[in-house]
């Protein structure tokens, strides 16, 4: 019998209160007392900078940050500098992966971009990964960013996952955001948008909302629809 997956999607949350929920989220799932879930929403525009920790790949100073109404949050993910903003499908999946011999935290970020690969191939476009490197790409550039946390269970054996990855829906996000940073720290190859590679209008809630088979195709759930 699959496990439920409580799927929600919010047109726009800031990301502090996200982070919150998130946090509450995966203590709950840990518990008992939650179902794992698969938070969809967009954010106001925000730079968050992972684990890894480059300050030097911010190129704007707190003052320009504040004159574009950009928040800027240090986080516990893993990874570097990205950017988050309206235009762009989020997707914070909060699962409870088993700690036993057949746990592969690897094999779990290639699930999440094998999801995204996937839901692209819909349109055509062929997604693909680089070696080194931890996201979507189409050709050489980034069309969707992954960073996920592994929350050690208290109560389970494994981990609860937090975090997730960032769909480019909107054609211009790349640089209405991605301008002010070097995005993962990686100078060399650019970034896109669903609708700079398919040529037409796409909305961000309609992508949530198709993505969602591609998502328990990959990872067997049985979706129920949730409020945020």
């Amino acid at each position: 019998m699959k496990k439920r997956l409580d799927v929600s999607y919010t047109p726009l949350i800031d990301y502090d209160t996200a982070w919150d929920i998130q946090k509450e989220r995966v203590k709950g799932i840990d518990l008992g007392e939650l179902n794992e879930c698969l938070m969809l929403l967009q954010h106001p525009p925000t730079y968050t900078m992972g684990s890894q920790r480059h300050p030097e790949h911010l190129l704007l100073s707190r003052e320009e940050l504040e004159a574009r109404g950009i928040s800027l949050f240090e986080i516990d993910r893993g990874g570097d500098i990205t950017y988050h903003g309206p235009g762009q499908l989020v997707g914070y999946p909060l699962l409870l992966l088993d700690g036993g011999k057949n746990l592969d935290l690897h094999g779990y970020l290639r699930n999440v971009e094998q999801v995204i690969i996937d839901y692209l191939a819909g349109f055509g476009i062929e997604g693909g990964r680089k070696p080194e490197y931890t996201g979507v790409w189409v050709g050489d550039r980034k069309i969707c960013a992954i960073g996920v946390k592994f929350n050690k269970c208290r109560n389970h054996r494994g981990f609860v996952t937090s975090h997730g990855f960032a769909l480019n829906v909107k054609a211009g996000i790349e640089k209405e955001g991605f301008s002010g940073i070097i995005p993962c720290g990686i100078q060399e190859y650019g970034v896109t948008s669903l609708e700079e590679c398919t040529g037409r209008a796409v909305e961000v809630e309609e992508v949530a909302r198709e993505i969602v088979p591609y998502f328990t195709r990959v990872f067997p759930y049985e979706v129920q629809m949730k409020d945020q």
